[in-house]
């Protein structure tokens, strides 16, 4: 790629100047594009070296003042004002490299391709959708034709077809979790998260046209499940498998969640009793409590096996999850049985070679027998009755939690939901939460889910009581943000954070926080692990509704009030 040129010019070397070639630097680099900076000022500065400019095609030439613009001679010029290039920084460097692909003093537009794309997160809510949108208008704008598949928790959605993929010149998989890969043997394809998709979509589709790998097409490859490229699988870590094993895990959470509600709603506090066979309340508990609620481990431990090792994984970690049900291990056991199954299945499948012949026995028969049976005694003479005591000893602590203990619990966990709205932290608080409803303990997820709801409802609020604060188009998103709260989707407030993060983010978490703290002190309980608002008013799916709505009206009042304190009056 040609080397490419800025110079920023500052003034006395001020903060933006320093900022924006930051801002230059940081997008250059996640499109691997070779940038050469110089900020100029009556401090002095970083003079590019004469041999690198004799090298470059284009120069991008920032600011006012004087650039030294004699010294490029007839290479192609870009211009930008300081406040572009931090409004914008991938609109300023598209028109660099534009100019340095085509000859000097020209402009020049890259060759349209045709790209497919997969994007999916773990609760296949809002991140997955809002990754297909960047990806999306991110291709219009550079003049490549795209499709993109979401898959959320109801499913694909815009299926890629067979000619699609076929006729694609690059596959993007902008994903949280794992996706099954097999389809696209033989295509040039690009790993990485929803982060790399919502933020820089320009320059994930740069980065990817320029380093997507090929995939394996051997009949090794087809038969135990897609292979990965080296860039995935540099990025596929821990909390990457965890995900997927909670993205998988979460209906099983909500079904079972909600059929024990509607058992107590229709047959009363008991009516999960042997006495009361027979009735439409025992059914559904029976349905809930003995088969979705039962499913839960395994089907997290099963899909965290299938993240690392893709189909063959799912077996072994499935009966590894099982197996940490009936030690009484629960969802910690079934998460060390994933990791356990999947790294097992992965090494066997690696080391084990066999005559082309016989490799279609691999998946069918030796991995699952072999990774089975070794996962199988590890759980039970290793793993299961430690992780048993510790799982047991967390569990009457959550259970007994009361006066300060809660507080801090409920602190915490609130808190968390608001520091990256769907990010690690956010989702390292809900899973946990979430799991912990197999084991019969919901206080976790009142806190959780609450938090999760107060920063988009907060902000709301804060668009009506201080408009002065906000543009116009934030005042009319505000409406849309109280729905995507009102549904616990707490990255309904991602756009108001990212424009503002200084002020509007420790606003959010203070809201978050004191939401979670009073559902804690004040006994809330919550079986259902989603919904939001709408969940709150099944009989039995709250402990304490009247405390819920409290938490939820203080933290949002707290968020709003402070959003308007705390940022400056709008342009």
């Amino acid at each position: 790629m040609a080397q490419l040129l800025a110079v920023v010019g500052g003034g006395d070397l001020s903060t933006h100047a320093v900022l924006a070639a930051e801002a230059l630097r940081k997008a250059a680099g996640r499109r691997n594009a070779p940038l050469a900076l110089e900020i100029r000022g009556k401090g002095g500065g970083n003079p590019i070296p004469e041999a690198t400019i004799a090298q470059a095609r284009a120069v991008l030439l920032v600011g006012e003042g004087d650039l030294g613009e004699g010294r490029f001679g007839a290479l192609t010029r870009a211009r930008a004002a300081i406040d572009d290039v931090l409004t914008d920084v991938n609109a300023v460097l598209d028109r660099l490299l534009a100019g340095a692909s085509a000859a000097p003093g020209a402009a020049a537009v890259a060759a349209p391709k045709r790209i497919v794309a997969i994007t999916s997160c773990p609760t296949g809510i809002a991140h997955t959708f809002m990754a297909a949108e960047g990806l999306q208008s991110s291709a219009k704008a550079l003049g490549h034709d795209i499709r993109v598949e979401t898959q959320g928790s109801v499913g694909a959605r815009d299926a890629l077809t067979p000619t699609e993929i076929a006729a694609a010149d690059v596959v993007i998989i902008a994903a949280d979790t794992g996706v099954d890969r097999a389809r696209f043997a033989g295509k040039r394809l690009y790993a990485t998260n929803t982060k790399a998709a919502i933020r820089d979509g320009k320059g994930l589709i740069a980065t990817a046209l320029a380093e997507a790998q090929l995939q394996d097409t051997g009949a090794a490859a087809e038969a135990t499940g897609p292979a990965r490229p080296a860039a995935a699988e540099k990025k596929a870590g821990a909390y990457k498998h965890l995900m997927t094993g909670v993205s998988f895990m979460l209906p099983f959470v909500v079904a079972g969640g909600l059929l024990i509600a509607l058992a107590f709603a229709f047959g009363g506090i008991d009516a999960m009793k042997p006495e009361n066979a027979g009735t439409l309340g025992y059914a559904l508990g029976e349905i809930g409590a003995k088969a979705a609620f039962a499913l839960i481990v395994p089907a997290l431990a099963g899909y965290i096996a299938y993240s690392i090792a893709d189909r063959p994984g799912i077996a072994p970690g499935m009966i590894g999850g099982m197996l940490a049900a009936n030690l009484q291990a629960g969802f910690l056991g079934g998460i060390a049985a994933g990791f356990i199954a999947g790294t097992v299945t992965a090494f066997l499948n690696k080391q084990i070679r066999l005559h082309r012949n016989l490799e279609g026995l691999k998946p069918v028969l030796i991995l699952p027998l072999l990774a089975t049976t070794i996962t199988g005694l590890l759980m039970v003479y290793v793993v299961g009755v430690p992780v048993a005591a510790v799982l047991a000893a967390l569990t009457d602590w959550l259970k007994g939690m009361q006066g300060a203990s809660a507080l801090v619990l409920g602190l915490v966990l609130g808190g968390m939901m608001a520091v990256d709205m769907g990010g690690p932290i956010n989702k390292a608080a809900y899973a946990s939460s979430a799991a912990l409803l197999s084991s019969g303990v919901d206080a976790p997820m009142a806190a959780v889910m609450l938090g999760g709801m107060t920063p988009p409802l907060g902000i709301a609020l804060a668009t009506r009581l201080f408009p002065n604060r906000f543009t116009k188009p934030e005042r009319e998103a505000g409406g849309a943000a109280a729905v995507l709260g009102a549904a616990f989707i707490t990255e309904g407030a991602i756009p108001f954070a990212a424009a503002d993060p200084l002020r509007v983010i420790p606003s959010m978490v203070a809201g978050s926080a004191v939401a979670g703290a009073i559902a804690l002190t004040s006994g809330v309980t919550l079986k259902v692990p989603h919904g939001g608002l709408f969940v709150l008013p099944i009989p039995n799916a709250v402990t304490n509704l009247p405390g819920a709505l409290i938490a939820l009206v203080a933290g949002t009042l707290v968020t709003g009030l402070l959003v308007g304190l705390l940022k400056k009056r709008a342009a």
